[in-house]
């Protein structure tokens, strides 16, 4: 008799092998450039990096610690059941507590926690959260990435809490406002910024050689630099769109102290067709789209806009990937910190561009 049930008791075992894989259900949910640890502890690393995680009752705090090669603060922003709660500071050494306000009433609870700051201002690690957990399910959406520099990354764009003129560069930072985010929300899909202040793509704001993290030597890197000791990027996310924003650090002047030479159309044409070649190793079927930089007025627009439309031409024969497209901001005269957007601008740069994104994936 019991041979004769051996077969039911491994049918039984496979049912429920292949039950438990299907199911999307889990605790926490990750986005963005995100390092995850062992026991659910994870590593915010890019800008608006997240984690989200469901809890019941009227009671949560989280634990939050800033790491880094030299101890300083930093931020993440929280959002509650879809509203924002405001900006956290994060300040050096060990892990701390916090306390959330949970207002409503109602059963279930859904708190987010976004890395305010970008890659380079260091890491915000979570360690774990007091609450009541529920469990959390992935919801399909579609995708895009937001490959940029300061502007991408809501550098500078809010002094609510430290005015301009005081306290350090990432004291203004609010990815979480940035324009990436602002647009992925109106039109409801999910997003990743790789994104790095002064950053460019044959040249950085104030350097250039070839030993200076340029956006295509940090790219593969999950952690947007180039230390080797660090894991490579998964490329697990496979975006719909790939947006890319960069430029205004290769126009840029620099500080006007240190030496720089004239701007170089052929390095940076060359470089940027270089850096879609490698993109498109790693996401065969995303559709890219080049954008030039409301920060880059004049003649130095005009020739912006010729280097993009001979980047474009270049893959114009390619019949393996989708058609490059190139999207335009209106110019700007930025009134944020450092002569970067301020939150209201980043708004109007979403208005602009978010329905020429909706339409794109709409097509799809």
């Amino acid at each position: 008799m019991f041979l004769k049930k051996i077969p039911l008791l491994i049918l039984f075992l496979l049912i429920s092998i292949v039950s438990i894989s299907q199911n999307t259900t889990k605790t926490f949910l990750y986005a963005g450039r995100v390092d995850v640890l062992q026991n659910d502890h994870v590593v915010l690393i890019g800008t608006a990096a997240s984690v989200s995680f469901n809890f019941s009752g009227k009671k949560c705090a989280i634990s939050l610690q800033s790491i880094d090669s030299w101890e300083h603060h930093n931020y993440v922003v929280l959002e509650l059941d879809g509203q924002y709660m405001g900006k956290v500071r994060v300040e050096k050494g060990p892990v701390q507590s916090f306390n959330i306000k949970v207002p409503s009433n109602q059963k279930v609870h859904t708190l987010t926690i976004y890395k305010g700051t970008e890659a380079t201002m260091g890491n915000v690690l979570f360690t774990g959260t007091t609450a009541k957990l529920m469990t959390i399910t992935s919801v399909k959406k579609k995708k895009i990435e937001y490959i940029g520099d300061s502007i991408t990354s809501g550098a500078a764009n809010d002094p609510s809490t430290i005015p301009c003129d005081q306290g350090e560069y990432f004291d203004h930072h609010n990815g979480y406002f940035a324009y990436g985010p602002i647009i992925s929300r109106n039109i409801d899909v999910h997003y990743l910024l790789s994104s790095v202040s002064g950053i460019g793509i044959y040249r950085n704001w104030n350097d250039q050689g070839p030993e200076v993290p340029i956006m295509p030597a940090v790219y593969e890197n999950l952690y947007l630099t180039k230390d080797i000791s660090k894991p490579k990027y998964d490329f697990a996310f496979q975006p719909d769109i790939i947006s890319i924003a960069i430029g205004t650090n290769d126009f840029s002047n620099g500080d006007g102290t240190k030496e720089r030479l004239p701007f170089s159309p052929e390095k940076y044409v060359s470089n940027y067709i270089n850096f879609i070649k490698m993109l498109y190793q790693h996401n065969p079927n995303a559709q890219v789209v080049l954008t030039n930089s409301p920060m880059v007025n004049g003649e130095k627009a005009i020739v912006f806009e010729e280097c993009l439309n001979k980047i474009k031409a270049e893959f114009d024969a390619d019949k393996t990937h989708k058609p490059i497209l190139i999207f335009k901001f209106k110019p700007m005269a930025p009134s944020g910190c450092l002569g970067h957007p301020n939150i209201a601008e980043h708004k109007v740069m979403a208005a602009e561009y978010g329905p020429f994104l909706k339409n794109l994936l709409n097509e799809k």
